[in-house]
Formats: C-alpha cells, sequence, structure tokens
C-alpha cells in the first residue's frame, strides 16, 4: 500500500472521529438547554402558593414584639391600615431615641428642648420639677448609660379620631447626682450605675401629615 494512500485513510479517520466529537457537543448542548425553557412555567407554577402564603400569612412586624391576634396587635394592624407606612419596629427604635433624649434633657433642667416632644400635661408635670429644683439652688448631673431593655406594653386605637397610643416599658441606666449651689453633692454617687423603669406612652394621629409623636403619659 503506498504512502499516499495510507496518508488518505489518515486523514479519514481524524474527518471521521472530529465529526463524532462535534455531534456529541452539539447533542449534550441540545439537551442542556430544553430542560431550562420547559421546566420555567413550573418552576413559576411552584412558586405561586408560596407567594400567596407569604401574603395572607401574619404580618411580622407586629408579631415580632406582641400577639398579633390579641387586642394589641389589633390595634397596631389598624394603625398600618390607616397608615400603611407605619412600621413598629422603626418606631421602637425612635422611641429609645427619645426617651435618652428626653430624660436627659429632663434631668439636665432643659425646657426648650422639652417642648415640642410632650403633651401639655406632660411638659406641666415636668417643668414643675424643674423649676422646683431651681428654686432650691439645686442641680442634677446626669449621665446616660444606655437602654437596658425596651417592651411594647400596650397599644390603643381611636377609629374615630385615628389616634394611636403606644405605651412601652424602658429600663434605663445612668448615673446621676444632685449638688447644691456650692457645687457639693448632696444626693447620689457619680460612680454608681443606676437602673431606672419608666412606663411611657406615645400618641399621634395616625394618617396625619405630622410624623412626630409626643409623650402624653408617664409611670413606673
Amino acid at each position: 500500500m503506498g504512502a499516499a494512500v495510507i496518508q488518505l485513510l489518515v486523514l479519514a479517520g481524524v474527518a471521521l472521529f472530529l465529526i463524532l466529537r462535534l455531534r456529541n457537543v452539539l447533542g449534550t448542548r441540545e439537551g442542556f438547554e430544553k430542560p431550562r425553557v420547559s421546566h420555567q412555567p413550573n418552576e413559576q407554577a411552584q412558586q405561586r402558593p408560596e407567594l400567596e402564603v407569604i401574603e395572607g400569612g401574619p404580618d411580622f412586624d407586629i408579631a415580632d414584639h406582641v400577639d398579633p391576634k390579641g387586642r394589641v396587635g389589633q390595634a397596631l394592624a389598624e394603625m398600618k391600615r390607616v397608615e400603611p407606612s407605619f412600621n413598629v419596629t422603626e418606631f421602637l427604635t425612635g422611641a429609645r431615641s427619645a426617651y435618652e433624649m428626653i430624660l436627659v434633657a429632663f434631668e439636665s433642667g432643659d425646657l426648650p428642648a422639652l417642648q415640642q416632644f410632650l403633651s401639655d400635661d406632660v411638659y406641666t408635670s415636668f417643668a414643675s420639677v424643674v423649676e422646683t429644683r431651681e428654686a432650691e439652688g439645686l442641680k442634677v448631673d446626669a449621665n446616660f448609660i444606655g437602654v437596658r431593655e425596651l417592651k411594647l406594653t400596650d397599644a390603643e386605637f381611636d377609629s374615630a379620631s385615628n389616634e394611636g397610643e403606644v405605651t412601652i416599658r424602658f429600663i434605663g441606666e445612668l448615673t446621676s447626682v444632685v449638688r447644691d449651689k456650692a457645687g457639693e453633692i448632696v444626693e447620689g454617687n457619680p460612680e454608681e450605675i443606676k437602673r431606672q423603669k419608666d412606663v411611657w406612652t406615645f400618641a399621634r394621629t395616625m394618617g396625619s401629615n405630622d410624623p412626630n409623636w409626643q409623650l402624653v403619659a408617664t409611670g413606673g
């Protein structure tokens, strides 16, 4: 057999090998793409019931803090119905900041800083204490450490006025001393961290243009 014939047979074998490899590759690719298209509607169908369950399920923004089926949970749900942008978790974050600001302003006697955040009755009560201290020549030096505990304990909604009320129990930590006119400490220890328990109620007309909540009641 001549060299030319042998070379021709080798080339033919290489060509056949390449055709078979090419067919295998194209076949594998085709088989990979088709299931992706044919299964897509099934995947969407499987997802629909999950979305429906989520949409019809509990409001976790409420359920994370109270029983959504209880009286308090229902009051919060009514607030959200009137004002869909109302978020309980965000409200509690704001209440934590308000607690610190109001407490520090009260201890230091900064009445102007307090007025816009308090109802008239609460402001009058706070102002009376501050004025009595000043009349006796006393001054409070306070250092707020932080909020150790915060819990939503109650909520009410008046459908006639759209006024919502939320009550929160705080446990704050701070150091404070009372000084006389000479600057001498007459009460407290600057090195002692005290825990202070407060139960505050905030109120606001839901759906109104004024986004600010006011402190309308205090307790311990």
